[in-house]
């Protein structure tokens, strides 16, 4: 399977733009820039857009993972926080911090614990990043 995003740039860094779209339309032609990357204007930015791709697959992988310990999750909620930091000359992804909240009756802590840690590791997004990435899984009544 392949799948595939697309971006065009004109235009300088600082004063150029661009847009970023995805096979399946969900983005079509959505603008970015460096003010949205950098400097907190309204729009989206590739950091943003791998926290969502992490989430949602670190998401799913977990809810595979429960399925085949015999849990079914009645919620899932994912923040990914992705770091973007100056290294040296130039800008490196450097961490992804991830915010599971769950709730999944039957499961205990531990196990829920140790599965999620499995979900991080093994998600496809996951492994593709060379960030630290770290994980704070919490069930839910």
């Amino acid at each position: 399977m392949k799948k595939h995003g697309s971006a065009t740039w004109q235009g300088g860094l600082k004063d150029g733009r661009g847009t970023i779209s995805t096979e399946s339309g969900a983005l079509d032609a959505r603008p970015y820039g460096f003010a949205m990357r950098f400097e907190g204007v309204k729009g989206t930015n590739p950091e943003e857009l791998i926290g969502a791709a992490h989430a949602g697959c670190f998401t799913m992988a977990l809810s595979n993972i429960l399925g085949s310990a015999g849990l079914t999750a009645e919620r899932m909620e994912t923040k990914a926080e992705v770091t973007l930091d100056k290294v040296g000359e130039g800008f490196e992804i450097t961490k992804v911090h991830l915010t599971l909240r769950a709730k999944v009756p039957g499961a205990d802590d531990a196990r829920f614990q140790e599965l999620a840690a499995k979900a991080k590791a093994g998600c496809p997004v996951s492994k593709v990043l060379k960030a630290e990435i770290s994980l704070d899984a919490a069930l839910e009544g």
